[in-house]
């Protein structure tokens, strides 16, 4: 049996109303360890556990990392994980909370990254938190099940840290017969290393990451994500740290679930940009969750 959930689909009237349009919500902040990363991360682990690997190694500050310990208890293989010192106590208790060792280092996730590669052995696999074709492969089935469940869109909507979710989403819409219908890529101010990319005509690397929406903290994407970019129609969106913090509080009021920044940052393309979507009549947007946000969190930075 998948490591995953399959999700609720939703069509979201208070998203739909203030966008002008039909938005359905594919619900993966519902997955169990909080976000959709455990589709891909638990297809990949399931992988290596049936390769005869007997250990876990990853890099995360956060949801991935969590994903990960998630996959390791229901597998029983034992998982650590290194995380950057910017990582949130809360995000290293919900690792624990799964059992996995959390390991502290480096500045960056960059350096934590580094550091857990050092950490592997010929019995360890090494799950990288969205830079694997396995993940994509995972991730993929967000949009097998919508099309199983007969809902047709014109465009997805979706938040981009290092790409995971773009290349997945791809993968799903490709499989499915759907390589035209566009992908709507949103990161936030500070942390757009997608948008920086497009615009240079090449991978690029941020110097550094300064949105609050750490999740999409990659100063450099995957390649695969910046490979799509050119091979498929993908409008590119940026918002700010207080849209997407608003968009969040917004989501709890409307739909009594709580998510992170970025995701917020997705979800504030409806709220707040929402001539983004004039083009379009029915979209799919990724909830794509994050556990890692608390609501007293979020207060203070809708506070600050």
């Amino acid at each position: 049996m998948a490591l995953h959930l399959e999700t609720p689909l939703l069509e979201s009237r208070p998203l739909s109303l203030a966008s002008g349009r039909s938005v359905w919500l594919k619900m993966d902040a519902l997955q169990p360890p909080g976000s959709f990363k455990i589709r891909g991360i638990g297809a990949a682990c399931e992988h290596h556990a049936r390769s005869g690997k007997r250990r876990f190694v990853s890099s995360s500050g956060g949801n991935a990392g969590i994903a990960v310990a998630y996959a390791g208890r229901r597998l029983s293989i034992p998982v650590s994980v290194f995380v950057p010192q910017t990582t949130t106590e809360r995000a290293k208790s919900l690792i624990r909370q799964e059992g996995a060792e959390v390991f502290v280092h480096g500045a960056s996730w960059q350096e934590a990254n580094e550091r857990a590669l050092e950490a592997v052995d010929a019995e360890t696999a090494f799950i990288h938190p969205f830079d694997d074709p396995l993940l994509w492969a995972g991730h993929a089935t967000m949009i097998d099940e919508v099309v199983r469940a007969g809902i047709t869109f014109d465009a997805v909507v979706l938040s981009v840290g290092g790409g995971g979710l773009l290349a997945g989403v791809s993968e799903g819409l490709d499989r499915n017969g759907l390589q035209n219908v566009p992908i709507i890529a949103v990161e936030t101010e500070g942390a757009a290393s997608l948008v920086a990319s497009v615009k240079a005509g090449k991978l690029t690397e941020l110097p550094a990451i300064t949105s609050i929406a750490t999740s999409l903290g990659a100063r450099k994407v995957a390649e695969r994500a910046f490979e799509i970019t050119r091979n498929r129609p993908v409008d590119c969106v940026v918002v700010d740290d207080r849209v997407a913090v608003d968009a969040c509080m917004r989501f709890l009021d409307d739909h009594r679930v709580l998510v992170e920044p970025a995701c917020g940052a997705a979800l504030a393309v409806a709220y707040a940009h929402a001539d983004r979507l004039a083009r379009f009549e029915r979209v799919l947007m990724i909830a794509c969750g994050g556990a890692t946000a608390t609501l007293t969190q979020l207060q203070a930075w809708q506070a600050s």
